[in-house]
């Protein structure tokens, strides 16, 4: 084989295998809605597969996706939205009946072996409200940009501490 072709074929593989990793899930309430985001690594023009579920008692119940077809309980109830790197789904009436091991997988159209997937244990009476997470788990580099600019603020006597 050619080496120009052999390192081709190597980056592709390997720009597949890195260009749907999920790098985070997590849960929220909004209201009485369940907010699940599920961020991701997008460094692929491949149509990204995708698919939310919940696991009860040894049991995977899909809720929503392109991988599976989502259970007939679930259909009413979800709603969802999808940006370059997050997949959002949201889930209505959520209730105790509805706790469990919830997981987003993700999977390159085209490549069944590989797929990258995260998941996140859900208790109704843990969940947080998304208003108090949102920002900090969206955006933290204000957060950064203020704990790096005190010292200048402290020494033009805006604020003291």
């Amino acid at each position: 084989m050619n080496p120009t072709i052999g390192i081709a074929v190597l980056l592709t593989v390997l720009q597949v295998a890195r260009g749907q990793k999920v790098t985070s899930l997590t849960a929220c309430l909004v209201d009485q809605s369940l907010r699940l985001d599920c961020r991701h690594e997008n460094s692929t023009t491949s149509p990204i597969q995708y698919e939310f579920s919940i696991t009860r008692e040894k049991k995977k119940h899909v809720i929503f996706g392109t991988m599976g077809v989502p259970e007939h309980s679930y259909r009413s109830r979800t709603n969802f939205t999808s940006k370059y790197n997050i997949k959002v789904l949201y889930l209505s009436s959520f209730t105790t009946k509805d706790e469990g091991m919830y997981t987003c997988e993700l999977q390159l159209s085209g490549q069944p072996t590989t797929t990258s997937s995260k998941n996140v244990s859900v208790l109704r009476d843990k969940l947080v409200k998304c208003e108090g997470i949102s920002l900090l788990a969206q955006n933290t580099s204000w957060l950064l940009l203020l704990l790096l600019s005190l010292p200048l603020l402290q020494a033009m006597d805006f604020i003291s501490l």
